[in-house]
């Protein structure tokens, strides 16, 4: 059986909550860590914490998904993980919501995680191995009433992600799609002391993103579904 080894990692859409909790566990593993947002200065605790660089990038420019690519090759190598976690929700009933919003949404949501995607397999196809990691929601499996841009965003995710599994793997690239499938734990949302471990948490999360990078080939899973025990199905 074949160990994978894995070195650096490149987190797309880099934030606090979920990302930043990736980023520490994977810095905690010894790996080199990337962090790419529009803004990288809301971020700049976290690369503290972990030691990371930081890249501003618009994920969904094509122009800018190749020079964060160059620029991290240049740094830390070529990632053995990429992880787009990019999202955007538009909420609002659908013939009150502004179509340049809706648009975006899914440019975000979808057309992002392609560029992402496509940086990301033409270096690790060359290379024959590597991970490349999607986070979706919710949303991913069930639209719910008056969030139609996010769902259309998760479902084409979700649909990028089963596609490429299957494209990928044989190439030795493990393709996986995560839903997270209730509220994450964080400073906006606060737990309610009466039902214990009802959000999920972050540092949690995480661990499984870790588990699925770990492994072996002749056992990989193209889709992790998570979800606090008090979560309805």
């Amino acid at each position: 059986m074949t160990t994978p080894f894995h070195r650096a990692a490149l987190i797309v859409g880099a934030g606090h909550g979920l990302s930043a909790a990736l980023a520490r566990r994977l810095a905690r593993e010894g790996m080199l860590v990337a962090l790419a947002a529009r803004n990288v200065d809301k971020i700049a605790d976290v690369a503290e914490q972990t030691g990371a660089t930081t890249y501003a990038c618009d994920a969904a420019d094509p122009t800018a998904v190749r020079k964060l690519f160059a620029e991290t090759e240049s740094r830390i190598g070529v990632p053995d993980l990429v992880v787009y976690n990019a999202g955007l929700r538009v909420r609002g009933a659908l013939v009150e919501i502004d179509a340049e919003a809706a648009r975006e949404a899914l440019i975000v949501n979808a057309y992002g995680a392609f560029l992402v995607a496509q940086e990301a397999a033409r270096r690790m196809i060359k290379r024959g191995d590597g991970a490349i990691f999607f986070t979706g929601a919710s949303a991913s499996v069930k639209g719910y009433a008056k969030s139609s841009p996010f769902a259309m965003g998760k479902f084409a995710l979700r649909g990028l992600a089963q596609s490429l599994a299957r494209e990928l793997a044989p190439h030795g690239v493990h393709v996986a799609h995560f839903v997270i499938d209730g509220a994450i734990l964080g400073p906006s949302r606060i737990e309610d002391p009466d039902r214990p471990d009802s959000l999920l948490d972050p540092e949690a999360i995480a661990e499984t993103y870790l588990h699925a990078l770990r492994q072996p080939r002749s056992a990989w899973t193209w889709e992790f579904e998570l979800r606090p025990w008090v979560e309805p199905f």
